[in-house]
């Protein structure tokens, strides 16, 4: 698990969690989310559902990857498991990081996770900064490819 500085340090005054669309009771499967990332969303207020493993009709993910095999995997499941409408969050390790912040090695970029999701029905409708270590892009299933 890849530890991140605080996760508001220097980025917009929005709340991580409504940046992210965090919702109360929303149900929610966190891939190898940074701790200081979860506390930052939790001290957004909203107190989604997490689950241990995600579920058909999964409302959110929110994966952190390095790895494009890992990510490739995992969106595939997601893919056949998210909600119609539900949001899929990839967010990987950003190339530029401020003084003092160790780089963490990954293949993983933008364009690789839209190469990877778009194949699968996914679009992605937003990006944003987690915080100093990790990106984070919004997918969601291509309207036209919803029931």
């Amino acid at each position: 698990m890849v530890k991140s500085p605080g996760a508001s340090t220097g980025y917009s005054g929005t709340p991580l969690g409504k940046k992210l669309g965090v919702k109360d009771g929303q149900s929610t499967w966190r891939y190898r989310m940074p701790e200081s990332v979860a506390k930052e969303i939790a001290r957004s207020g909203a107190d989604p559902k997490l689950l241990a493993s995600p579920v058909a009709g999964l409302a959110m993910a929110h994966i952190f990857v390095t790895d494009g095999d890992d990510l490739a995997r995992h969106l595939a499941k997601l893919r056949r498991l998210i909600a119609p409408d539900g949001t899929v969050w990839v967010s990987w390790p950003k190339k530029t990081l401020p003084k003092g912040v160790t780089a963490v090695a990954s293949d993983v970029t933008e364009n690789a996770i839209r190469d990877a999701a778009l194949p699968l029905g996914f679009v992605d409708v937003k990006v944003c900064a987690v915080d100093a270590v990790w990106s984070g892009l919004k997918l969601m299933i291509r309207k036209s490819e919803r029931p």
